[in-house]
């Protein structure tokens, strides 16, 4: 069919041509924005899931919602050890700035900006030009968010900002991604900051990202973190959705599916929707048309896995050293996991204690995750069978990789 009418167009963050099986979640959130643009209470979201199941669509989507509900957005991303920080004072300035500019918040506002003014000078971070332009911003106000503990300092930021949004009868919301790259100082004055606003019934909304161990490093940051999230879990789509992400675009273009060939780009993908993306994809471009067969999916299969292959995973190999190759090498020839770490260590004739450094970086590097205790599993979906077919052994591992 034709490549240019091609309604799959798979790519990081970007939104499907149909959006399936999230209603829900959408749902809540617009609930939450409106609440909170009421001066009502809407507990912080953090958004929970491996890899390509479309977490960072849905905080875009989130972003789109709140603009709409007439909220103020900040959206940031935390890259690798990532200063919180860095991160956030450009998106405070710009909020607290345009809040400057209403009469009745005016008084937070420039106070906040003064706040701003010191904090960014006790972080190191360039702070020209924070309140310039805004009268009495630039006056200092010395032990204004100028401790140097984050954890003291921002939650102070985040309540003048919170009650200039409040006599402006306007919100902020704040959308992080990839939330798992925060060290646990910042993640804590994060934490404490939404739970201050929380109790003040201050208009800030907030919702997060990451990988599935973001709960747990919540929960050692902050005890109350458990109670202060809600942590909708971002899996893969069922059966009925995913019939809808694949089918619903091709109609719409004019073309028709088999229910066989929906049926198999199912069970190739297990439901993840980059790799739903991915197949579909495909299909539309190797198909004659006017309708996508069993055939048409069955002949893609070899093009998808080395599109796959020489893309989506081995842009997250290449980051791992030769011994972390082995490591996950030896994780994936156990099976699709989770697997314990004593028979990682098995495999590798290591003991246990011994897999420690390696262990925490390739967690540090986002590739696997303890879903208990003792276990630990990929946060790559099917990224065991990409390491059998390309790495199969630990010794052809070695070999491979230098």
């Amino acid at each position: 069919m034709d490549p240019i009418h091609n309604p799959f167009a798979p790519s990081a963050g970007r939104r499907p041509p149909e959006l399936a099986g999230r209603e829900d979640i959408l749902s809540s959130a617009k609930v939450a924005y409106q609440r909170v643009m009421r001066d009502r209470h809407a507990r912080p979201m953090m958004l929970l899931g491996l890899r390509g199941t479309g977490k960072t669509v849905l905080l875009n989507e989130f972003k789109r919602i709140g603009e709409t509900e007439g909220l103020l957005v900040s959206r940031i991303e935390a890259p690798e050890d990532a200063s919180l920080a860095r991160l956030i004072v450009p998106e405070m300035r710009k909020i607290m700035r345009s809040l400057s500019g209403i009469e009745a918040a005016k008084q937070y506002a420039v106070r906040g900006l003064r706040g701003l003014q010191n904090f960014a000078s006790v972080f190191d971070i360039n702070a020209a030009g924070i309140g310039i332009g805004v009268e009495g911003a630039s006056e200092p106000e010395p032990g204004l968010a100028d401790s140097g503990d984050i954890q003291f300092d921002l939650p102070e930021l985040f309540e003048n900002l919170g009650k200039a949004a409040q006599a402006a009868n306007k919100a902020w919301l704040l959308l992080i991604d990839e939330v798992q790259y925060l060290n646990s100082e910042d993640l804590s004055a994060l934490i404490v900051s939404l739970h201050m606003v929380s109790q003040g019934n201050l208009p800030i909304a907030f919702a997060g990202a990451g990988l599935p161990q973001v709960a747990k490093l919540a929960g050692e940051a902050k005890s109350y973190a458990e109670r202060l999230f809600i942590y909708p879990p971002i899996g893969p789509l069922d059966r009925a959705a995913a019939t809808d992400a694949i089918e619903k675009p091709i109609v719409n273009e004019g073309a028709l599916v088999s229910s066989d060939a929906v049926g198999r780009i199912f069970e190739a993908t297990s439901g993840y929707p980059f790799f739903l993306q991915e197949w579909s994809y495909h299909a539309w471009d190797a198909a004659t048309g006017p309708e996508i067969t069993l055939a048409d999916v069955e002949n893609i299969h070899e093009t998808v896995i080395q599109s796959l292959d020489d893309g989506f995973f081995k842009v997250r190999m290449d980051r791992l050293t030769r011994a972390e190759t082995e490591f996950v090498a030896a994780m994936a020839n156990l099976g699709d996991g989770p697997y314990a770490i004593s028979d990682v260590a098995q495999v590798l004739k290591r003991k246990t204690q011994s897999l420690g450094p390696a262990r925490a970086s390739i967690i540090h590097k986002g590739m696997v995750y303890s879903p208990e205790h003792g276990q630990l599993a990929f946060t790559v979906p099917l990224f065991a069978e990409f390491m059998r077919r390309q790495y199969g052994s630990i010794n052809k591992s070695s070999n491979r990789r230098k």
